[in-house]
């Protein structure tokens, strides 16, 4: 490999390059990139190369390898999920890559340098945005509900509904203090727009995505979400 980037414009040419051929290999090339990812084969990684080209390759055989590597084996859940949920699941996974990679090179910029590169980073889209079309301009921060928010709601401390701000026509008429009263129903941490976070539809709870360990695109193929605590009571 040629020598390694080390300054925060380097570091991000770098990053921007891969991002540019992972969001290639999801959209414009999606057709040459599910072919390739046969479930048959061996565990297999989706790459994106700082020449911006994009290669499904077996993992590196070094270990530790010269970089983090990406997700292993998204070949073998290809035939088993809805393409689209599949492709979008792809696409968080290429997320986390890129970023993983990005701070691997920049494990000895300092604390302002560090900050500055995950600025540039987060001014762009996501690749799971990209693919998914979902809104990337600068909104209100939102509490999402994963794929039930069309119809979830969240109640302020007085315990009245409240619709999810995100729901009127994408207008954003409520202020930062309702964001303030949601707290997640497993750590109890407040709200924070920088987290993906979740709704019950039984309890009307919210709750971190991480915290009952569902992601974005699993959201997505959720049609209605039962935490766990009210999957217990179902149990019981």
């Amino acid at each position: 490999m040629a020598s390694s980037p080390r300054t925060v414009e380097e570091i991000f040419k770098d990053y921007n390059a891969r991002r540019s051929a992972l969001v290639r290999a999801l959209t414009y090339d999606v057709d040459d990139f599910y072919s390739q990812c046969d479930p048959d084969k061996e565990n297999l990684c989706l790459y994106g190369h700082p020449n911006e080209a994009w290669e499904v390759a077996l993992p590196a055989e070094e270990v530790p390898p010269e970089l983090p590597e990406p997700a292993l084996g998204i070949n073998f859940a290809r035939d088993g999920m809805n393409r689209k949920d599949w492709l979008s699941l792809v696409a968080v996974h290429s997320d986390c890559w890129l970023l993983s990679v990005s701070f691997y090179f920049g494990a000895r910029l300092n604390r302002n340098e560090r900050k500055r590169l995950f600025s540039m980073i987060n001014d762009l889209p996501t690749v799971f945005e990209v693919v998914t079309g979902r809104k990337t301009a600068k909104e209100k921060p939102t509490v999402e509900s994963g794929s039930k928010s069309r119809n979830s709601t969240k109640r302020s401390i007085d315990g009245q509904p409240r619709s999810n701000p995100k729901l009127a026509d994408n207008s954003y008429e409520e202020d930062e203090e309702e964001q303030g009263d949601t707290f997640c129903g497993s750590c109890g941490g407040g709200y924070n727009s920088d987290e993906f976070w979740i709704g019950c539809d039984n309890c009307e709870r919210w709750y971190h995505g991480k915290c009952v360990k569902i992601t974005p695109a699993k959201a997505e193929t959720i049609k209605f979400y039962n935490c766990p605590s009210c999957q217990k009571k179902v149990r019981q």
